[in-house]
């Protein structure tokens, strides 16, 4: 059963996705990954964005670890419902309602975000999460990344999870890969962003 590694909310059990639709990121993996983020001091107060939530539980780790807000965003019914609950779960230990849920594509859902021409962006982010399914290609991982680096804050990190067997993601403009690791058949990139000059 996979539960909170660490922080406010440590120990508490967390439900899974039924069947083999999602992949969970393994404690291991998991406690690895925020054993760096916390490294980074990118953890404390942070704004955090779960894209393909599965579960929810990276989004709900970093609840617990000290995040402000965190916001999970799943497509398939079921998965949306776990992550609910987990959510539930998580702010009630937490005795707050920090962590939420959307259901949605996760292009939709940066769309909603992205800045208007000429006004600031509605939403701006500091850590965010991606663990897409294997299936989806390097192709349209690109064009989601490219979503996601309009988002992001000054001094904001995103970890992309994939296969071992996937090649690098192709990142866009405004994002620069600072460091990846390998655990098992789990490859982490973290990429942060930066600023692209005008034309």
């Amino acid at each position: 059963m996979s539960r909170i590694v660490a922080g406010a909310a440590g120990g508490t059990p967390l439900k899974s996705v039924p069947g083999d639709s999602t992949r969970p990121t393994t404690d291991r993996v998991k406690e690895a990954l925020f054993s760096r983020l916390e490294s980074y001091d990118v953890l404390a107060n942070a704004r955090v964005l779960d894209l393909y939530a599965g579960a929810g539980s990276l989004g709900v780790e970093a609840a617990s670890r000290g995040a402000r807000t965190v916001l999970l965003v799943e497509l398939a019914p079921k998965a949306v419902a776990v992550c609910q609950a987990n959510a539930g779960l998580v702010n009630k230990a937490l005795r707050n309602d920090l962590v939420s849920v959307r259901r949605g594509s996760v292009d939709s859902v940066l769309d909603s975000f992205a800045p208007v021409p000429g006004a600031s962006a509605g939403k701006t982010w500091d850590l965010v999460f991606m663990d897409p399914p294997y299936p989806l290609t390097n192709e349209e991982l690109a064009k989601t990344l490219e979503k996601v680096s309009l988002v992001l804050d000054v001094g904001a990190t995103v970890v992309v999870e994939r296969s071992t067997r996937s090649a690098e993601p192709t990142w866009p403009a405004g994002l620069e890969k600072f460091a990846d690791k390998k655990y098992g058949e789990t490859r982490l990139w973290f990429a942060e962003p930066v600023q692209v000059a005008a034309e």
